[in-house]
């Protein structure tokens, strides 16, 4: 990615945030600018292969103790008092520079993945989640489906996990699913009778099959597939939870996830904004810096705000939770606002960048640009881990309560 000053850190200020998170940001964002940023580029444009799964980075992000932030003492994590508003900025400093891994290494390793074994209790949370804290596996997070995925009703599911002596045999397709290509484990929703079970199953287990990932049109460096299940044996101290109660489990990962996605929204409107401000100041029209057009003054002056607000959004969501427990309708809001802060910036600042926004690598003299794959990256945070309509109607029931919204 071509360098650009970090415009944020004089336009924002963690003077309200807990030292923890400070220290925590710094941390982060050295090993961001030392190891993602010169993979960058080839990270958000190179097309998905089956083994592009980025295990080198991986690794040093175990080696860097970036997986211990989002945990207690007692698995081996650092135990921070604001667990959640440490995690989601880890996933804005990794995402600066690589939406794709951020959400694929942080995002579904730590929150989806991590946080459901942190819920699981006993024996499972005890046996597999130091092992994640120390990067020792990879993990994937299955509860779409070809026929389910903002819907995740019992009804609508049609991966089935049949209870038999000793566990359950699971039987059925998740689809999208992040890292299986790689995965060492996945935790999987199944319907078991009219309610749900999330298991932990082991990708090794005889009946599993994945499938190539799929090619995209944005974050490459997120691998996902299709994954089988043909009557996989999956034993009883593998449920997650307790059997039946598997969707709460999910919902619970993903909402965290929602807050996730909206700090990486924040990230990518960051570098968008950074790159292009920086572009049009020097940038000459009519013997004129593009900047000095009022035009862009404005509408500069209109995502400066934004970003702000919704960076302090996500943050507030994060503490909220951390003090709390829950933050339903914050983490909503924090995901609508920052993927779609994301989306609007990244489009105006190719505008504003002409042909230099839009091209990818310009191959005469052999520089890259960072514009296209952030905007390519953007739309697909508006769609997943709960579609922007849904978490407005999430919203809305704080509004106006659930016997109006349903």
């Amino acid at each position: 990615m071509t360098a650009a000053r970090r415009r944020a850190d004089a336009l924002f200020n963690d003077l309200l945030l807990p030292d923890e998170t400070r220290r925590i940001r710094r941390e982060v964002r050295q090993f961001a600018d030392d190891v993602l940023r010169p993979a960058a580029h080839a990270l958000n444009t190179t097309p998905e292969t089956r083994n592009g799964f980025p295990r080198a980075i991986f690794n040093a992000m175990g080696a860097a103790g970036l997986y211990k932030i989002p945990f207690p003492a007692d698995v081996g994590g650092l135990g921070l008092e604001f667990p959640t508003l440490a995690t989601v900025t880890v996933l804005e400093e990794l995402a600066y520079y690589s939406r794709g891994l951020a959400s694929a290494l942080y995002d579904g390793q730590a929150i989806l993945v991590g946080q459901t074994l942190n819920r699981a209790g006993g024996d499972l949370r005890m046996r597999y989640l130091p092992a994640l804290v120390r990067g020792e596996f990879v993990g994937s997070f299955a509860t779409s489906e070809p026929e389910a995925s903002t819907d995740l009703s019992a009804g609508n599911m049609r991966t089935v996990a049949e209870k038999v002596d000793g566990g359950y045999r699971v039987t059925g397709t998740k689809r999208w699913i992040t890292n299986s290509v790689a995965a060492d484990y996945i935790c999987v929703l199944c319907r078991s009778g009219e309610r749900q079970t999330f298991l932990f199953a082991d990708m090794k287990a005889p009946g599993i099959r994945v499938s190539d990932p799929d090619r995209k049109m944005g974050n490459h460096a997120q691998l996902t597939a299709d994954v089988h299940f043909d009557g996989v044996f999956v034993p009883d101290d593998h449920v997650i939870g307790t059997a039946n109660s598997g969707l709460r489990s999910a919902l619970s990962a993903l909402m965290l996830g929602r807050m996730g996605i909206g700090a990486i929204g924040v990230a990518m409107a960051q570098a968008a904004f950074d790159y292009s401000s920086d572009y049009i100041s020097r940038r000459k029209v009519f013997g004129q810096p593009v900047a000095s057009f009022q035009h862009w003054q404005f509408r500069f002056a209109d995502y400066a705000m934004r970003l702000e607000m919704c960076r302090s959004l996500y943050q507030k969501a994060a503490m909220v939770y951390d003090k709390t427990g829950n933050a339903e309708a914050e983490a909503a809001m924090a995901k609508v606002a920052g993927s779609e802060l994301a989306v609007d910036l990244s489009r105006d600042a190719i505008q504003a960048c002409g042909a230099y926004g839009f091209v990818q690598t310009l191959s005469g003299p052999g520089l890259e640009f960072p514009l296209e794959s952030i905007y390519r990256d953007a739309k697909i945070g508006e769609i997943y881990e709960g579609a922007n309509e849904v978490q407005r109607w999430v919203v809305a029931r704080q509004v106006f309560g659930r016997e109006i919204t349903g």
